[in-house]
């Protein structure tokens, strides 16, 4: 069966320091892929992009900078209800957003009441469908 949990939120596109504009954000999780979340960013005028990365970084980088490589999180605070900002790269190209932690506290929590947070390999049916995922997966990053 699958199951999963959506939570939309309003991020801000960090263009340059002195531009930026809100977006909403569509984050997913799945059972069927446990080991990840999934955010779909509705830029104007341009097609939905969906990143697709550990639920553990994005756990671990609402409490401290985290993440090596095309995504990086980190709080801009030390107070939890501060905002987090969102790093994606692909090669020089990158974009930043910020956003506030408690929506992704309260997503996450929604996560971990589905499946546990280092309790994603007890899913009967994770090791049928890993292959699936994977394939999704590249999908994903091919059409990105």
């Amino acid at each position: 069966m699958r199951e999963s949990v959506q939570a939309e939120v309003m991020m801000s596109f960090l263009v340059s320091e002195e531009l930026s504009f809100r977006i909403p954000v569509e984050l997913r999780y799945e059972t069927c892929d446990p080991y990840a979340v999934r955010l779909t960013f509705h830029l104007p005028g341009d097609v939905p992009v969906t990143w697709a990365f550990g639920r553990e970084l994005l756990a671990d980088g609402v409490g401290r900078a985290c993440g090596d490589g095309d995504v990086r999180i980190s709080p801009t605070g030390a107070d939890p209800l501060d905002e987090a900002l969102i790093r994606l790269q692909v090669g020089h190209d990158q974009a930043l957003f910020k956003v506030g932690i408690p929506p992704l506290l309260a997503f996450l929590d929604r996560t971990d009441k589905l499946v546990p947070l280092g309790q994603e390999r007890s899913l009967v049916d994770f090791e049928t469908h890993l292959d699936e995922a994977l394939d999704r997966i590249l999908a994903e990053q091919s059409a990105g």
